[in-house]
């Protein structure tokens, strides 16, 4: 069974295991295992950059659980939603759909009709089967919405 609560400091060990281990493992179709391009995009994915993320007063960052263990992250942002990654081992078992669902409803809680995000190429077919519209190319991905 999955369960979502928002992340707490003692998550951060196990979120940046989770982060890095997502996207090394599971973004290939987007980095092309090019060692810059993953360097890049796995640098603030440390236990030192998810605290910083912890700290920003801006964002919300959630964990989705099995059995007690942490097995997705995710973070939302303003209007947007900012991380959703899945630990390989985890991955097509309702983790990320759980954890899209909580954080779908935190921004329509906090008065956002319209969710943003941008997806990765390795994401889109979740995103689109859960109701996202694909709106093209943007910074770092495909920019997506919903209306919530």
């Amino acid at each position: 069974m999955v369960s979502v609560r928002k992340a707490n400091k003692t998550d951060i060990p196990a979120m940046s295991r989770v982060l890095t281990a997502s996207i090394t493992s599971l973004c290939i179709e987007d980095h092309g295992n090019d060692s810059g391009r993953l360097h890049q995009w796995t640098k603030n994915k440390s236990e030192e950059g998810v605290g910083e993320m912890m700290d920003n007063p801006d964002q919300t960052v959630w964990v989705a659980e099995v059995s007690g263990e942490v097995a997705a992250v995710g973070a939302v942002a303003g209007d947007s939603i900012v991380l959703n990654y899945v630990a390989p081992e985890h991955r097509f078992r309702g983790v990320s759909k759980a954890l899209l669902a909580t954080m779908e409803v935190s921004l329509r809680d906090a008065g956002i009709s319209l969710g943003k995000l941008v997806s990765t190429r390795t994401a889109l077919r979740f995103y689109l089967a859960s109701g996202w519209s694909e709106l093209g190319p943007g910074a770092g991905g495909i920019r997506m919405e919903k209306i919530l």
